[in-house]
């Protein structure tokens, strides 16, 4: 559900990276740069290596791929505990975590909804669909209709066509997993970069701490609304501006809020967090953008998670940053 709207541009001699690797997977682009590695790590090997790592979430826990572990849960009808991976086990379970804080707004169950609306891997539509049609979506989703063991790793259904999509989730989990790989190699320079969503540790190859810009959230041209300069850190933004489609005047956004059946209608243009993982940065992101400008921000506010909404007005655009950002914001944290 989360589209690319974050950039990392801002960092002028990033050409000095003495690794760099980019290319596609996970539906997406990918970037990997290190400022400093050990000079015994061949290059060669270190890009097959996180291809390797990349691939294991996909064939994990994609939707798209009809092999994947995740897949076959899906098209499994039984109601009984499937035994799954510990990594998905555990990438649910906090999935869940999210759900609850948020009271739906994430939910790992929205996948029919999803694709009835044509963002998913079912065709795309140019129209909205028949309530009828939504209504029958939403008697198939539901967080509280997926449970998660740990010991030993399962899921199970109570509904047999539950389906499960961590697009939300995935892309910041697939970063986290190549970058604790990063670190067994001895590599504390770096930042990777899936979809948008990063992470970030120690020094730039400018020497200090990784300057990222946050997008503008406008459709059809690519502008920076803001330089933050971080290091040891997780970073994903979620926003309405670049996946929709029109239809009779209307615009209807990707981001599909589980409790209603349909994308968002509020004026929150875009939401970006920093946390301590890319996963949990990934998730609420998208948590905060189904929230919207208000209820989204208090949540926001009241735990203490470091946040940027950008929110539609007549004039443009206003930013509202939480306490917790704004030290970031200013330059002095990191």
């Amino acid at each position: 559900m989360l589209l690319v709207l974050f950039v990392a541009a801002c960092d002028r001699q990033i050409s000095q990276a003495q690794f760099q690797y980019a290319g596609l997977a996970l539906g997406t682009s990918f970037s990997v740069k290190v400022s400093h590695k050990p000079v015994e790590i061949d290059p060669a090997w270190l890009k097959n290596q996180i291809d390797l790592k990349i691939e294991e979430v996909d064939r994990s826990m994609s939707t798209y791929r009809r092999d994947s572990e995740l897949s076959r849960f899906n098209r499994n009808p039984t109601t009984d505990w499937q035994p799954v991976s510990e990594a998905l086990a555990s990438l649910v379970a906090e999935s869940l975590e999210i759900s609850r804080w948020s009271g739906g707004a994430f939910d790992v169950t929205v996948g029919p909804l999803v694709n009835l609306w044509g963002f998913g891997p079912d065709p795309r539509t140019s129209k909205a669909p028949a309530d009828e049609k939504i209504a029958a979506a939403m008697a198939r989703i539901g967080y509280d209709k997926l449970e998660v063991r740990l010991q030993p790793p399962a899921l199970a259904k109570r509904i047999p066509d539950l389906y499960v999509d961590l697009s939300a989730i995935a892309k910041g989990y697939a970063v986290d997993n190549v970058a604790r790989y990063l670190e067994t190699l001895g590599i504390r320079d770096y930042m990777v970069e899936i979809g948008g969503e990063l992470r970030l540790k120690g020094l730039s190859p400018r020497g200090g701490p990784w300057r990222i810009a946050i997008e503008k959230p406008v459709a059809k041209m690519r502008e920076v609304e803001k330089v933050l300069s971080l290091t040891d850190i997780s970073i994903a933004t979620s926003g309405d501006y670049r996946n929709y489609f029109e239809s009779e005047g209307q615009r209807f956004s990707h981001t599909i809020d589980p409790r209603t059946g349909r994308p968002i209608t509020h004026r929150l243009a875009s939401v970006t967090v920093l946390s301590h993982t890319t996963r949990h940065a990934d998730a609420m992101a998208t948590a905060l953008m189904v929230l919207g400008p208000e209820e989204g921000y208090v949540k926001a506010e009241k735990e203490n998670i470091k946040a940027l909404f950008i929110v539609k007005d007549d004039d443009g655009f206003v930013e509202r940053a939480t306490s917790a950002l704004t030290g970031y914001l200013r330059g002095g944290a990191s």
